[in-house]
């Protein structure tokens, strides 16, 4: 039988259009697609919904996806998102008054006194760091070391679950496991407040990601924030990926950096107050190239100066695993300021 949550995605989903005019309502039709800003219904063209199934799309009608964030889910999740909602409760109860369906019936509670976190919150997130274990020894560092990530002394902005709940997707074959082991990764801003975390599910036997539609993701709020390793001064690398930021920590081990996620995360990180020089470790596409710019045009005017750390290959971990730690230390070199390279490359 299917849960209430599934059962009511399924119906908005029959209705894909009425949803996205009541909740997406700056947005507007395009072929069997819906187009807006994003899930909170700002203007533009960046998050679409699938109005109806088709052979070649990837998901059913009622599933969206942010070109510019990465972002996917169904219209329960553009309903909480656009209505503000706090609860999955709250959803639910919008949704079937949009749908016309009765309420449920009253239900008590096995212990009324323990309240389960908002699905997506920064609660949820910073409940899920709590649970999770310290890294060292676990899968999330062999997952690592095959990666040739193998120094971690100082990190502990990262930690592993050894049975984290994964939200079977619509790309996921039948029958997928719903726990995987999984790295966890905090995301914070600033002040060091945990605003949400990065998870990364992992194959028990293989100890490579796990087979699933979407090994990554993340939940809480992210704009702004991002997987911090070090405390920054006037000097921090930027980049995409944990991997990127975690392969360049092997040759830098005592330079700040930021990890955005996505490239959209990227370029949207807030700039500590005392920051003059930001390094941005690229990833070598399209998107790695928007990043850059966006954070180049952020930072000319408050007089932070950007400098590009390019990789050989596609990425900072592909070296790593390429060439290995002597090659890309002396890669990184001639991308640094004399002193930086002084500073902080490792000898």
């Amino acid at each position: 039988m299917d849960s209430p949550a599934t059962d009511i995605a399924r119906r908005l989903a029959a209705s894909a259009e009425a949803v996205c005019r009541r909740y997406l309502s700056n947005g507007r039709r395009e072929g069997r697609y819906w187009l807006v800003g994003d899930v909170h219904n700002s203007p533009g063209r960046s998050l679409y919904v699938r109005l109806s199934a088709t052979a070649e799309s990837r998901g059913g009608a009622g599933k969206w996806t942010d070109a510019q964030s990465g972002d996917h889910g169904d219209l329960l999740d553009i309903i909480a998102a656009s209505c503000a909602h706090r609860t999955m409760r709250e959803t639910l109860d919008e949704a079937r008054q949009f749908l016309s369906l009765p309420p449920p019936p009253e239900t008590t509670p096995r212990n009324p006194t323990i309240r389960k976190a908002p699905t997506g919150t920064p609660e949820a997130a910073r409940r899920l760091w709590a649970a999770s274990k310290p890294i060292m020894n676990s899968i999330a560092a062999r997952y690592l070391g095959h990666r040739s990530i193998t120094d971690l002394s100082g990190i502990d902005q990262l930690r592993f679950h050894p049975r984290c709940y994964y939200r079977p997707a619509e790309d996921d074959v039948p029958g997928v496991r719903e726990a995987w082991p999984a790295m966890i990764a905090a995301v914070t801003d600033n002040e060091g407040t945990i605003t949400g975390v990065h998870r990364t599910w992992l194959d028990p036997q293989s100890h490579d990601k796990a087979a699933v539609a979407y090994p990554r993701r993340a939940m809480g709020h992210l704009l702004g924030s991002g997987v911090r390793f070090g405390k920054a001064d006037g000097v921090m690398v930027a980049g995409e990926g944990l991997e990127t930021l975690l392969s360049l920590r092997q040759v830098m081990p005592s330079m700040a950096m930021i990890a955005g996620l996505s490239a959209a995360h990227l370029a949207a990180i807030q700039f500590p107050a005392a920051l003059r020089c930001l390094y941005v470790a690229r990833d070598d596409d399209p998107a790695g190239a928007t990043a850059l710019s966006t954070l180049t045009e952020r930072c000319e005017p408050v007089g932070i100066a950007v400098i590009p750390l390019e990789p050989r290959l596609d990425d900072f971990n592909s070296d790593l695993t390429a060439y290995g730690h002597e090659r890309l230390a002396a890669a990184i070199r001639v991308q640094l300021s004399a002193a930086d390279a002084v500073r902080f490359l490792k000898e």
